[in-house]
């Protein structure tokens, strides 16, 4: 067994890693440090540290990272259209690089030989943190306990902690895997591991079911500057303050709600639910914005790109050249995504019902059929015979 003496880990003050702190001092005898990065789910501190402590954790560090995840993580995701498999907004895996970033930084301050995290053997979360602090600082150690303990479900993590008394929230009839932040909220394990389940009533935490939903729609503007939330409903704000209004808002109307068979990086299928009201509202909004102000081959061609995107940030390769690179390219033209977008907020949908913006290439002249219509017809038939050339000379030569 490897000689361990200082670790940082990653604690969440969920199950997992509450268990991990007791395992890892009893197991390699070694001093265990607490680090949470709050990115949108401590509400009590004051809990958090006790449930650490509680699990035999020297030291706890609980740090606001807020404006570090909206002005690094979520605002490049933004711009990138970062949607994996083309609808999970990638909350979880967002804010896993700037955990592994903060824990490499704290272990390297702290003397500590070791970094440890409470990610599962198949999960996504442990490629994400060991791949960022490998980036970053890689003489560090990487410990894993759910790969090397002998638990084999998370009820036998629930009995372990209440042997020991560690604090904990789960509960064997409620052993969901939760991770929350800014961006989103995710659920999965207990009864969602059967595809077939319809999920609880108990699996959402942050959206009201859409039958519940208020009966009268609501409308809201959000107003954007270089492709940033600068105000909502008229009233200047900071973009967090944008997302955390449009979290409650949107809950309340059931916006954001998903139900995935998602592809993992380590090969598997998982059911995984996901509650992201925010990002649905402001994905919505931004790219109705977009669509008024750039061209037809920039919009096309960022399709693609986007898929890319939301791949590298997926499998953990946040540190990595190409996502750089790409932020540059998706930063380039937001200079022109400024002006206000109008959304229509129902029982589960959001939509778009109006935009504007001095950077506009709409024209009402050419779009018009009435008699403001400025477009030139007697250009279409040349243009016409020219599009098609390629297909009449194909046709011509069977």
């Amino acid at each position: 067994m490897k000689t361990i003496k200082k670790v940082v880990l990653a604690y969440s003050g969920g199950l997992d890693t509450s268990c991990a702190v007791k395992w890892i001092h009893d197991t390699y005898g070694a001093e265990v440090i607490c680090f949470s990065a709050f990115i949108g789910e401590v509400k009590d501190k004051k809990e958090l540290v006790q449930r650490a402590r509680s699990a035999g954790a020297s030291e706890v560090y609980i740090e606001n990272l807020k404006t570090d995840f909206v002005d690094e993580f979520i605002t490049p995701a933004l711009w990138a259209r970062a949607k994996y498999e083309g609808h999970y907004f990638l909350a979880t895996a967002l804010g896993r690089p700037l955990i592994a970033r903060r824990l490499a930084q704290i272990a390297l301050r702290e003397g500590a030989d070791t970094v440890a995290h409470g990610c599962s053997a198949k999960g996504n979360d442990q490629v994400r943190i060991e791949v960022g602090v490998r980036s970053l600082a890689p003489q560090l150690r990487i410990l894993a306990p759910l790969r090397e303990w002998s638990f084999s479900s998370r009820a036998e993590e629930i009995e372990y902690a209440k042997k020991h008394n560690i604090l904990i929230e789960a509960t064997k009839e409620r052993p969901y895997s939760i991770d929350k932040n800014l961006w989103g909220l995710s659920v999965e394990a207990g009864i969602l591991e059967d595809p077939w389940v319809e999920p609880p009533v108990d699996t959402y935490f942050i959206t009201r079911p859409p039958e519940l939903a208020p009966k009268k729609p609501i409308y809201v503007t959000i107003d954007f500057k270089k492709g940033i939330p600068v105000a909502l409903n008229g009233r200047p704000m900071s973009f967090t303050a944008v997302i955390e209004q449009l979290t409650d808002l949107g809950g309340k109307y059931g916006i954001g709600r998903l139900d995935l068979i998602e592809n993992r990086l380590v090969g598997i299928k998982s059911r995984e639910i996901y509650e992201a009201p925010q990002a649905e509202i402001l994905h919505t909004a931004h790219e109705a914005l977009e669509s008024l102000v750039l061209d037809r081959e920039l919009l096309h061609y960022k399709r693609l790109l986007s898929e890319k995107y939301s791949e590298l940030v997926y499998y953990g390769l946040w540190f990595s050249r190409l996502r750089k690179a790409l932020d540059e390219f998706f930063a380039s033209y937001q200079n022109r995504v400024t002006g206000t977008v109008r959304l229509k907020l129902e029982a589960g949908r959001v939509n778009v019902v109006g935009r504007k913006s001095p950077f506009t290439l709409y024209s009402e002249g050419l779009a018009t059929y009435s008699a403001r219509d400025t477009f030139d017809k007697s250009s279409a038939e040349g243009f016409m015979k020219i599009w098609g050339l390629p297909y009449e000379g194909k046709a011509k030569s069977k």
